[in-house]
């Protein structure tokens, strides 16, 4: 990410000007289909998590720490080896991370197919295996880590109906896959583009995707109050 700053700061005033967002495709566009098949909100309040890889971390966790039913989310590594967990080494492409998000939330006031509903809508753009707007690489893959069947089952069942539906202009290729292991990332990644709302990178990769989410979420959007 940081090597691409610089590279994005000579097209910020150019991409503003000309109201173009990268990785917000969704913006300004009715949301995608819900899940069909979706599991039902709990009777208790509760605690689930759910891992998601979709480029650039300080962009998903940006928009998942701003849905409601979301009670903590942690930029991190999943795919790789906890002695290869470091930014250092994952920006290297040889580690087999993924940057990925670590979702817990309240399966009484959100289900696991709303979360993958604004994964695939506004969080990423996922029919783009290895690469996120101006991040290209495997640590920027699109992935699925399921922690149990049911994860599983609604993640390969929702992705089959957006397929056949055609809601995307190309099939969707992001793999579910089975989770392992997460590694928080290094403290100065958590929260980022809260920390850094200035940051030209934020500016025109991530604040668009918070926007969509409020625009086609308002039922589900919060405004970020802390941890």
């Amino acid at each position: 990410m940081f090597r691409l700053l610089s590279l994005v700061a000579v097209f910020v005033v150019v991409l503003a000007v000309a109201g173009v967002y990268t990785n917000a495709k969704g913006a300004g566009k009715s949301p995608i289909p819900a899940a069909a098949a979706d599991a039902q909100l709990a009777q208790a309040p509760g605690k689930e998590t759910a891992v998601f890889a979709g480029g650039c971390f300080w962009g998903t966790q940006s928009v998942f720490e701003r849905v409601k039913g979301v009670l903590d989310t942690t930029a991190g590594y999943s795919g790789g080896t906890a002695d290869t967990a470091t930014y250092g080494q994952v920006s290297s492409e040889s580690t087999g991370h993924a940057e990925s998000v670590r979702v817990v939330y309240d399966p009484s006031q959100i289900t696991y197919g709303q979360l993958l509903r604004i994964f695939f809508s506004v969080a990423h753009d996922p029919t783009q295996l290895n690469r996120q707007g101006p991040d290209v690489g495997t640590s920027y893959r699109s992935a699925i880590f399921y922690a149990n069947d049911e994860q599983r089952s609604i993640s390969q069942a929702y992705i089959a109906q957006l397929d056949a539906a055609k809601v995307f202009p190309k099939p969707i290729a992001t793999p579910v896959v089975p989770f392992t292991a997460f590694y928080d990332a290094e403290s100065y990644h958590q929260d980022y583009a809260l920390h850094n709302p200035g940051n030209p990178y934020i500016l025109v990769c991530d604040r668009p995707k918070v926007e969509a989410l409020k625009q086609q979420f308002p039922e589900l959007f919060k405004e970020y109050n802390g941890k």
